[in-house]
């Protein structure tokens, strides 16, 4: 397993705190991580029926065995730990004491927040970065790598996609989402992520995806939140600004991983990608996760809006830096058309104290500088999610 990105960041909130919790999808890599960045530290997995059990049934006794500390792996199935795990913290004071992994649930989100408020830093590790799969194979074809997905099993055992995927899908609804909440008919949550992948950056509407699928607006509500809650999708939110003219309120889907979304569409190919109609959407959500890893690789939490006006006035990802905004425009087409350029110019007509600077993510060859704007391919230039701030 090669060294994560996040790795640097995880090391440093370990002096600074007396507990690190790491969250994400599962499979994303995070005990592997935990275990090679702490290898000293014992490790205990609350997946683990006869260990669940030992620390259900006497929390203090089980965290005794670990003195000096310890990693504990999927803390959701346990949460009742965190109360105890408080007050050792808060009588030893030592830095990098707990590490604590976990992968989906609300309530653990609030339960940490609550009994470990102040004593733990919070960090988001999803699939592989770009930076990360490189070190796999040295340039990939961004609708090759869609079809494959970041998934670090895949690469490292260099297992198929579609085999994966499918044990994933049905592992990920048999067990998580039944433990969080009522589903009556397990094909009808099926449907739902099919249709939601066909949607990705596409205006979440309810009223349409529950008129699809046979349930109420408020159940396909429970099922978008379950489904960020365990990091399988990632919702962008439309950008809020006093604005004349403005503005659509309704937020925008992407899948954690461009692979899951490529498999429940069927596409199975690079060449079957490239010719089907959502090849746009799907590019978009390659490169907008993409920017989510790099900030949430350095311990930081995303500022990421979209932009859309009643006018047709629109840019895919507004990246906020204090008061300035970042504005990318992202193409899965090979050519430049000046019309790319479009929504980013406007905002900066409109907005010119607040534009940082105009980017435009495309499929080509090479990179240029149009009114100002700097179009790109990132998988050309090797370095290019170093230089994006």
């Amino acid at each position: 397993m090669i060294k994560r990105d996040i790795s640097t960041e995880l090391i440093q909130a370990s002096t600074e705190y007396p507990v690190v919790t790491i969250f994400g999808p599962r499979q994303s890599g995070k005990t592997t991580l935990i275990q090679m960045t702490f290898p000293s530290k014992p490790y205990f997995s609350m997946e683990d029926p006869d260990i669940r059990l030992a620390a259900e049934t006497d929390p203090r006794g089980f965290l005794s065995q670990m003195p000096n500390g310890g990693i504990i792996d999927e803390i959701q199935r346990t949460p009742q730990l965190l109360s105890y795990i408080q007050g050792i913290v808060d009588e030893n004071q030592q830095p990098g004491f707990f590490i604590l992994s976990g992968s989906h649930q609300p309530e653990l989100h609030q339960a940490i927040s609550q009994s470990l408020a102040g004593r733990t830093a919070i960090l988001t590790l999803y699939p592989f970065s770009m930076n990360e799969i490189n070190h796999y194979q040295a340039k990939w074809d961004p609708f090759e790598l869609m079809v494959i997905g970041f998934y670090p099993r895949i690469h490292d055992r260099g297992l198929k996609p579609t085999r994966f995927f499918n044990g994933y899908f049905q592992t990920y609804i048999e067990r998580d989402v039944r433990s969080l909440i009522n589903i009556k008919d397990l094909n009808q949550f099926q449907k739902f992520m099919r249709l939601l992948a066909g949607r990705i950056g596409q205006l979440i509407n309810y009223t349409s995806l529950s008129n699809d699928i046979g349930v109420s607006s408020t159940t396909i509500k429970n099922w978008i939140s379950v489904l960020k809650a365990s990091y399988v999708i990632y919702e962008l939110p439309p950008y809020y600004e006093n604005i004349r003219k403005r503005l659509v309120k309704s937020s925008k889907i992407y899948f954690t991983d461009i692979g899951l979304a490529a498999y429940l569409l069927d596409i199975r190919s690079a060449s079957q990608l490239m010719r089907d109609p959502l090849r746009g959407g799907l590019y978009e959500n390659l490169i907008i996760l993409e920017f989510v890893k790099s900030e949430t690789n350095k311990g930081i939490q995303p500022h990421f809006y979209f932009y859309r006006d009643s006018h047709g006035n629109e840019v895919d990802l507004l990246i906020s830096k204090g008061n300035k905004l970042t504005l990318i425009e992202i193409k899965s087409s090979e050519t430049f058309n000046i019309d790319f350029l479009k929504g980013v110019l406007h905002f900066k007509k409109i907005m010119p104290n607040r534009f940082s600077k105009g980017l435009v993510i495309y499929n080509g060859k090479h990179s240029l500088d149009v009114k100002g704007i700097e179009i790109k391919n990132p998988f050309i230039d090797q370095d290019f999610w170093f230089k994006v701030e």
